[in-house]
């Protein structure tokens, strides 16, 4: 028989309490690029509500790793907020991880004051710039501060680092070859192209031996002509496991940068994220290409399930199933099928105490409309939209 989704699980060197993971879900809460008491409660929240895993996102190992000015940049201003943060998690009984990363062409550099950068040079839509291509120096320099990230996280008493290989941030800009466009060792067959990720998996590995847990976000399909393909991420995933540096993959899909909703599915809130962008920007998601860029595409219950299952059945690393996962007899197939955890974004949002309200019996699903307009508020403080006036984490 399958286990229980509420049954407490290993995690590489970690013990959760339950198979649940809160997915990294930029919150909204550092204007300064500083932890604040808004951000602890927001984690705080699921925690006490029954969640496993909280995970903080986006911690950037660059300055220019930032997908804008108001991100944490890993480094020693940052760890006394973040070890706040470990502490107030544990103390609700819940693990934490930090979800660590380099933004790439998904950055902003005009709002970051220096220039983003990536696989191959492209013009930002976000700073109306062009974005540099990646040189040896650079990837050098990203690297080791992967490696300077990883070291201040388990002095902060993170559980788990979790490593951003997707979405079209730079590491996943080096693995679609729509964006890889080089001649160097960098580039060309995905083996070149995945040197980057495998290189920092086993840099940061290194570093924090059996200290945390160590994972990926990975994507079973980007979502647009170019991207990783689900064969490529496939290809991808089993390099990493033969490699053995990573305790497991978190199973996600789409690109920030080229198509958002084939992440999200359901209402795609386009006049909402207009209102939240700067002039220019705002200005663009008017054109036809703007209009085009957030797609439609239906909501489904575990939309990423049928994809995800050919990671399953090809590979033998625990695995992190993502994607529309609302329901308890959601969770239930997902754990049946062989996936080690489920993880939930939307859903725990709405409902911080959702995985307490499933384990009691008082409730079978999440009630979360997927309408998505909690999408444009991540420039403001990330919220449901549904949370009552003046309600800022709605806690069990």
């Amino acid at each position: 028989m399958a286990p229980s989704v509420f049954s407490p699980v290993g995690l590489g060197p970690v013990r959760l309490r339950n198979r649940t993971v809160k997915a990294a879900t930029f919150e909204g809460r550092t204007p300064d690029g500083e932890v604040t008491d808004a951000l602890i409660d927001y984690h705080r929240a699921p925690a006490r509500g029954g969640i496993g895993l909280t995970t903080v996102a986006y911690l950037a190992v660059a300055p220019e790793g930032r997908t804008h000015a108001e991100q944490i940049v890993l480094g020693p201003r940052a760890l006394p907020g973040l070890t706040r943060l470990t502490e107030a998690v544990h103390d609700e009984g819940a693990a934490v991880a930090g979800q660590v990363g380099h933004a790439g062409p998904v950055a902003n550099g005009r709002s970051n004051g220096v220039r983003a950068i990536s696989a191959s040079s492209l013009p930002s839509p976000l700073s109306m710039q062009m974005i540099k291509t990646a040189t040896e120096q650079d990837l050098t320099r990203v690297t080791r501060a992967y490696v300077d990230a990883a070291r201040l996280l388990v002095r902060a008493r993170f559980d788990v680092l979790e490593l951003h290989m997707a979405h079209s941030y730079l590491i996943s800009s080096f693995l679609a070859p729509g964006l890889n466009r080089r001649k160097d060792r960098w580039g060309g067959p995905l083996e070149r192209r995945a040197r980057l990720a495998r290189q920092v998996a086993r840099a940061v590995r290194e570093e924090v031996g059996d200290a945390m847990a160590l994972t990926a976000k990975v994507s079973v399909s980007d979502g647009f002509r170019g991207g990783v393909t689900t064969d490529e991420g496939l290809e991808l995933a089993r390099l990493l496991e033969a490699d053995g540096h990573l305790d497991a993959l978190q199973l996600s899909g789409g690109s920030s940068l080229m198509n958002p909703m084939y992440l999200f599915r359901g209402e795609t809130p386009v006049a909402e994220f207009a209102d939240a962008m700067p002039p220019i920007v705002r200005w663009g998601m008017k054109t036809p290409f703007g209009r085009g860029f957030l797609k439609r595409y239906e909501f489904e219950e575990g939309y990423f399930r049928d994809k995800a299952l050919r990671f399953r059945h090809e590979l033998s690393m625990p695995l992190m199933l993502l994607g529309g996962i609302n329901r308890l007899d959601t969770m239930e197939r997902a754990i049946a099928d062989g996936f080690d955890f489920v993880a939930m974004g939307r859903a725990v949002l709405r409902e911080p105490d959702l995985v307490n309200r499933l384990q009691l019996g008082i409730s079978r699903a999440g009630i979360c409309t997927h309408c998505n307009r909690c999408m444009p508020t991540i420039y403001t403080g990330t919220r449901c939209v549904e949370w009552g006036p003046g309600e800022t984490i709605p806690v069990a």
